[in-house]
């Protein structure tokens, strides 16, 4: 049977919330601490520092939780697939401890936030198990396990869940969360705005230059002095600290498929292995849909992304008995080297100017985790975190996966070069997306529906390499460094923070 999927990508947390619709930046202010992202770890460094009496603003190029944080699967764990054994090996005991309690203790400071605000974001404490459907991984799953238990964390070995099929073995953590994420976002900021405070979107900021204060550049040419800033762009806007090296992006695709409630397998699920799928449900109006993610790939090394999608439809239609597929989409994440996200200053020259990066696709723990640990560092508090997540501490660069990792970013530099030498845009049929040369000159070329052929230069404007078409998104997608752009050339995701030249 044929499985329909949705014409276009759209997320269901964005497609089942009503648009937020904030001011943008006409003119300068100054405030404590302006925050450049309005997203998971940006509004919640924005609640804790405004709660300590700090006053904020936080700059949003689009819309409030419409990026990364719009677009997760949204698990709330401590339980990172398979992390722990790995972790005690490269990192020692101690360090596997501190990230087991970091994670844990975001979990339930999103739990009390939720409590004391009394936000309505479909928060339930579930299970998460990751799982071995075969005995290939099971070892794997033993020692997560036993690593698990050893670091005090809720961890117990299963050979039962409610999914409709037989797993070889699972590690499951107990009282873990999941919620609706950009509910979640959206009722967070309410509580930010006025004091002093304020939320900005469609306002995208250029650079952020000095210290002692900070001023905030945004495109317009509106400033905003602070005295700190935090850059909360997923992947940092500015190039400083070289975080575009320290990790790569991924991306990884989900659907939505509507499922009888009695068939809900209660609980939050990852598998292990080559190709695992992340499955969950959220309650919605009554009724109940099924998300699945997978399929993960480095940004732009896969041409034909509609496939991918194709593959989750067959795997929900012969595992789950679903009846419909709702909504499908894909999303982006910066995937560190030593597997510890990057929370703290741009670099060791910086006193006042923060980020938060490569949560390497666990970020809704790491989200919270970040707003604990650079607020804390701003309000001058210990924090016992910091110094294991520290941005600028030294990276083991090299390492086999790294190299390989960076020697792509230096192929794809040299070969996309030679991308579309012979093609001209004459040769871009109709839905197709293709790197072509005009006078020497490499242009992304989409032709639409209606034939219209949309030209825009194919060198990123963040750090110039060829960009390359991803047909299930219609966006133009940077592989060295996962900077996005729509078929006009306009920004979708940083680092890049110019558009596209228009030909």
């Amino acid at each position: 049977m044929s499985h329909h999927l949705p014409k276009k990508s759209q997320s269901f947390w964005i497609d089942s919330t009503s648009a937020s619709n904030y001011p943008s930046l006409t003119q300068n202010i100054s405030v404590d601490v302006a925050i450049v992202g309005g997203g998971l770890v940006g509004i919640s460094a924005a609640k804790l520092l405004k709660q300590a009496g700090k006053t904020v603003a936080v700059l949003e190029a689009e819309q409030v939780a419409a990026g990364v944080s719009g677009h997760t699967t949204a698990k709330i764990s401590s339980l990172h697939q398979l992390i722990y054994a790995d972790l005690i090996k490269q990192h020692g005991e101690e360090k596997a401890r501190l990230y087991g309690e970091s994670n844990q203790a975001a979990l339930e400071q999103y739990a009390s936030l939720i409590q004391s605000e009394q936000i309505d974001c479909d928060f339930e404490r579930k299970d998460i198990y990751t799982f071995a459907a075969s005995l290939d991984n099971l070892d794997k799953i033993k020692a997560e396990y036993e690593a698990a238990v050893k670091l005090g964390l809720p961890a117990s070995f299963v050979q039962q869940t409610g999914l409709p099929f037989e797993i070889a073995g699972a590690v499951k953590f107990t009282n873990q969360a999941q919620f609706h994420p950009r509910k979640f976002v959206l009722h967070l900021a309410k509580t930010i705005q006025g004091e002093g405070s304020y939320i900005f979107e469609q306002t995208r900021v250029k650079t952020v230059e000095g210290e002692q204060p900070c001023k905030i550049i945004a495109e317009n040419g509106c400033i905003v002095t602070a005295q700190d800033v935090i850059v909360a762009t997923n992947l940092p806007i500015l190039d400083q600290g070289l975080y575009f090296a320290k990790a790569y992006p991924k991306r990884s695709y989900l659907i939505g498929a509507w499922i009888d409630p009695a068939k809900d397998p209660q609980g939050m699920f990852i598998g292990s292995g080559q190709d695992y799928h992340s499955i969950r449900t959220t309650p919605h109006e009554g009724k109940t849909l099924l998300l699945i993610g997978g399929k993960g790939h480095k940004v732009g090394e896969v041409d034909d992304t509609e496939v991918l999608y194709k593959q989750l439809a067959d795997y929900a239609y012969s595992t789950f008995e679903v009846e419909e597929i709702a909504y499908r989409w894909s999303t982006q994440d910066m995937v560190s080297f030593d597997q510890l996200p990057y929370i703290g200053k741009l670099t060791p020259m910086n006193n006042h100017t923060y980020v938060a990066t490569g949560f390497s696709l666990w970020g809704m723990s790491k989200s919270m985790m970040s707003a604990m640990i650079l607020s804390d560092l701003i309000l001058g508090k210990e924090n016992p975190w910091a110094n294991l997540y520290d941005s600028t501490r030294p990276t083991p660069f090299v390492t086999q996966e790294s190299i390989k990792k960076n020697l792509d970013v230096g192929m794809h530099w040299v070969g996309d070069r030679l991308k579309g030498l012979l093609d001209s845009p004459e040769k871009v049929g109709i839905d197709e997306g293709k790197v072509v040369t005009v006078n020497g000159d490499k242009i992304g070329a989409y032709r639409d529906e209606s034939g219209t052929l949309h030209q825009v230069s194919a060198v990123c404007s963040h750090l110039g390499c060829i960009v390359s078409w991803n047909p299930a998104e219609k966006s133009w997608d940077c592989p060295c460094h996962g900077a996005r752009f729509n078929c006009e050339g306009e920004v979708i995701q940083a680092p890049a923070v110019s558009d596209l030249k228009k030909y």
